[in-house]
């Protein structure tokens, strides 16, 4: 495990040969997300049990700091859908305070993952895996919004799912069809702008016969939190709003403030500390990858994971003295970031001072935002992000996938991230074994000089694959043949396709050996590949093999 302190954002190589038409690209590109960033910083800072100024303040900070520091051109770092359920479940455990301090150890810890260049560790978690657990934080933040949605009248809601669902049906009683309609307008209107504003559309030959085409550029959150809050205010309907639950939102930039630290306190933070560092680099490096797949710009390089790793620890160190939550790379805000024709991260820090600016201008207009339209928004956003094609396609794959997703997005749904990652990695691996062992064969080989040889009867078999603590146990055979075959059995094992050795085989060959010599034979293992070859000598047992040349025949 290699630590390197070296530290070069991505930023440093974009600048070079930075041009205007880029730099004109990159701030139409951040005002665009900055816009879109507004409304869905404030949902997922509301629905994780925040304020909805705890959004603002990460995306602005965060913001700006991972795309200053980061290894990525054109990731957008923030708050993140992703973190709805296991913030509210922090803070519904261990208060607003220690989600504070768990952000920043979790920010240390990301930090050293990228110290110690771990973040290509990432990859190797299974896709089955991540399909299973987004699934299931999509369907936690789709129930955590059915509250806002529906108008219903709860003081606290509990942060497991069957007593959120049990919740839910007490106080159906306090549905508030006016709330149930913004919200059902923001979802509809959500799903249908993109093709209402599609080219050719009867839309937008209205629009261009009108001359205000842009329009058509405005994003979807954005059109329906505006039009719907202008609605709710003009008509009085009876909902909550930002202002009614939460008193409006600041006119200022947050102030540094030092939370209450213990190391007692750390200690009993262990696991949520854990579980954010854990999603945070995993949310983090998927976003970047996809970033990858996506950007057609000439300039873009691929991500440095351990350089984003460090840029997303430093931001979320930060964060927390100003009040904020937990932050990582943001696959929507980063697509639309791209599309929007972003070139470097001079787009999220551009990206980052338009939420500053709008939040410095405009925060009183956000006392008339109703939470229905905000929840419909996070619908959306649970919907877009939950791969549900997988289920259907879990037929086209083996049981070993379907049990790894289905297992991991249950677990998510009903207990929490961290077992789920917990489970699913252990099941990976011992599936993983089982499937390997199965791959490991031994087969014995005709002996074409047993009958010029009857002093000195031999047999050879053939080893095939990996020859691990999975597989150990298939040398048995070779034991037991030697056991039943006639004194002085000669044993050639024929290395030529086993392709890997650890500890555990090594000490099985030594039971072979143990078992030919007790029986007076010698045991010979010819056409070993390197890595096997090299284990066996630097072990001594090449030294115990060449000693059995030296006894007597």
């Amino acid at each position: 495990m290699p630590f390197s302190p070296a530290f070069r954002p991505r930023l440093i190589d974009a600048l070079r040969g930075y041009t205007k038409s880029r730099w004109l690209a990159d701030v139409g590109a951040g005002v665009t997300v900055g816009i879109v960033a507004l409304p869905l910083a404030m949902a997922f800072a509301i629905a994780s049990g925040l304020k909805p100024e705890a959004g603002l303040w990460t995306a602005i900070i965060a913001g700006f700091l991972i795309s200053a520091l980061g290894g990525a051109n054109t990731q957008i770092g923030g708050p993140a859908g992703a973190f709805i359920v296991i913030v509210y479940g922090i803070v519904e455990r261990y208060g607003v305070a220690n989600l504070l301090i768990s952000t920043a150890c979790a920010g240390v810890l990301l930090v050293l993952l990228g110290l110690f260049r771990l973040g290509t560790l990432v990859r190797f978690v299974p896709v089955s895996i991540v399909i299973g657990f987004t699934n299931g934080i999509a369907v936690l933040i789709a129930l955590s919004q059915v509250k806002d949605w529906l108008g219903l009248s709860i003081e606290r809601m509990p942060g497991n799912f069957f007593s959120q669902v049990g919740t839910l049906a007490q106080h159906l009683g306090s549905f508030n069809p006016y709330a149930f309609g913004l919200g059902a307008a923001c979802v509809a209107g959500l799903f249908l702008w993109p093709k209402l504003t599609m080219k050719e559309s009867p839309v937008m030959r209205v629009l261009e016969q009108h001359t205000v085409r842009s329009f058509a550029r405005v994003p979807a959150p954005v059109v329906a939190l505006v039009t719907l809050s202008l609605l709710a205010w003009a008509l009085q309907l009876p909902v909550e709003t930002i202002g009614s639950r939460f008193g409006g939102i600041p006119q200022a930039l947050p102030v540094f403030a030092l939370p209450d630290f213990s190391w007692e306190t750390v200690r009993l933070l262990v696991t949520p500390t854990l579980t954010i560092a854990l999603l945070g680099a995993i949310e983090s490096l998927l976003c970047a990858r996809v970033a990858d797949q996506l950007a057609t710009d000439p300039h873009h390089k691929k991500h440095d994971p351990n350089q984003e790793l460090v840029a997303q620890g430093l931001a979320n160190i930060v964060v927390p003295f100003f009040g904020g939550m937990p932050a990582t790379g943001t696959i929507a805000r980063t697509v639309t970031n791209i599309r929007s024709g972003a070139t470097s991260p001079v787009a999220g820090m551009v990206h980052a001072l338009t939420l500053a600016v709008i939040v410095l201008v405009a925060a009183p207009l956000a006392l008339h935002i109703p939470l229905a339209v905000l929840a419909g928004i996070l619908l959306f956003v649970a919907w877009n992000m939950g791969e549900w094609h997988e289920f259907v396609r879990l037929k086209h794959f083996s049981n070993h996938y379907r049990l790894l997703m289905l297992g991991t997005f249950f677990l998510t749904v009903v207990f929490d991230l961290t077992v789920a990652v917990e489970v699913g990695l252990f099941m990976a691996c011992a599936l993983f074994v089982r499937r390997m062992s199965a791959l490991f064969r031994v087969e014995r080989q005709p002996d074409p000089e047993a009958a010029t040889a009857p002093r000195h009867p031999a047999a050879t078999w053939r080893l095939h694959g990996a020859l691990f603590f999975g597989a150990a146990a298939k040398l048995d055979t070779i034991i037991q043949a030697v056991e039943a075959g006639p004194p002085g059995l000669d044993v050639v094992l024929d290395a030529s396709e086993l392709v890997a050795l650890d500890t555990t085989g090594l000490d099985a060959l030594a039971q072979v050996l143990k078992a030919v010599a007790a029986r007076g034979g010698r045991l010979r293992i010819e056409h070993l590949h390197e890595q096997p070859r090299s284990l066996i000598e630097r072990s001594g047992f090449a030294a115990r093999l060449a000693a059995q040349h030296d006894l007597p025949v």
